[in-house]
């Protein structure tokens, strides 16, 4: 669990644990009034359990602060847009998420983005995501709804030849050599990468292996417009909004752009990758 998400359901609980008391009532006393064990409210107060929407509403009103209601809902809301566990978002497939972030980069301008392990959705062939999705279904035991999932992501890719959008996304030499299914599906990959090279709305750079870093990013993260940070983790995904959160990031992409190749030099990167695979 992240610290910034834990210490919200703290800073939460702490306030939950202020309107109890200001109501004059015990644990005991509040969890008989709203009919809830009183090993919930003591979870809630310390932060050790997540409240929904409901559970808030309720405990505004058991303290007699139904106008506290509101805020304590927001609260509630800003910490689920923080983190969203795949788990969760995938109980009914990938194609909901996949149409989510259909909207996301439709409503954004500038994205900035790095990848160290996969190409990214936005430049992935049916093929490749096919395999991704499927893997990933079996790992998170998922509905497998891998057609709708692909078209969805397919779809998403439409962003990229509309004016006025602008991605700049950088990936690390490696994730060209990891063998997504086949090698044909790895050639037909690389392929889509060359040939997104020169398109006028995308800057595609290639960190090469051995280029001199000034830090190993843990994982890939995508900058919206400056405002926004989505950071994807095996089990959860995490929206940055703070100012500090989002200046940190977008300073991390910069050093790792200075170390990035583009254009004829990125296109051999690819094209090194491609001569390397057994297509046998």
């Amino acid at each position: 669990m992240s610290t910034d998400f834990q210490a919200g359901r703290e800073a939460l609980g702490a306030r939950l644990r202020e309107l109890r008391t200001e109501a004059g009532l015990n644990g005991k006393e509040f969890a008989e009034l709203i009919g809830w064990q009183r090993s919930k409210v003591s979870r809630l107060e310390n932060g050790k359990q997540s409240a929904t929407e409901a559970d808030v509403e309720a405990w505004a009103h058991a303290a007699e602060a139904p106008s506290a209601a509101a805020d304590l809902q927001s609260r509630v809301r800003g910490m689920e847009s923080q983190q969203r566990s795949w788990r969760r978002q995938l109980t009914t497939g990938h194609r909901g998420v996949q149409d989510r972030y259909v909207a996301e980069y439709r409503r954004t301008s500038t994205v900035r983005g790095y990848e160290a392990t996969i190409i990214p959705g936005l430049f992935q062939t049916p093929d490749y995501a096919r395999h991704l999705l499927i893997n990933n279904a079996a790992l998170m035991q998922s509905p497998r709804d891998t057609d709708e999932a692909v078209s969805a992501r397919m779809k998403r890719q439409e962003v990229l030849y509309q004016a006025g959008k602008t991605f700049r996304v950088i990936i690390w030499e490696g994730a060209l050599h990891a063998l997504v299914g086949s090698g044909d599906t790895m050639a037909g990959q690389l392929d889509r990468l060359i040939g997104l090279i020169g398109l006028s709305t995308v800057s595609l750079g290639i960190v090469p292996l051995g280029a001199p870093v000034k830090l190993t990013p843990k994982h890939g993260f995508w900058i919206f417009d400056e405002e926004r940070v989505i950071v994807e983790t095996i089990n959860t995904e995490f929206t940055l909004e703070s100012a500090e959160d989002v200046a940190l990031y977008a300073r991390v992409w910069d050093q790792m752009d200075e170390a990035a190749v583009e254009g004829p030099k990125a296109h051999r990167v690819i094209a090194r990758a491609r001569a390397s695979l057994d297509l046998s």
